[in-house]
């Protein structure tokens, strides 16, 4: 089933409960910044946990003690869903840094 994307309306009103992310070429985007390379990547393996529960898996990257997440839905033609504002929020719990 071909997922629906969100409204701009939408997305602005979820961001408002997110934190530092933002909304980039029709993904959520945020990075995170830790104090070291470990930190950084123990947050990736907790995060993906989270990830592979939903099937929702983030375009990321890690530079050092930076994580870079962006998350958009294939399904839906790359553009942001409810479901990649429900895993920024699981993501957000997860992060000791802000």
């Amino acid at each position: 089933m071909k997922a629906t994307p969100l409204s701009p309306e939408e997305i602005e009103e979820s961001l408002r409960g997110l934190p530092g992310w933002a909304l980039a070429d029709d993904s959520l985007e945020k990075t995170f910044e830790f104090g070291s390379f470990r930190e950084a990547m123990s947050f990736m393996v907790r995060v993906a946990f989270e990830v592979e529960g939903m099937n929702h898996h983030p375009e990321w990257t890690n530079v050092y003690n930076r994580v870079r997440v962006r998350l958009n839905t294939h399904d839906a033609g790359g553009r942001v869903t409810a479901k990649d504002v429900e895993l920024a929020g699981r993501i957000q719990r997860i992060s000791w840094v802000g």
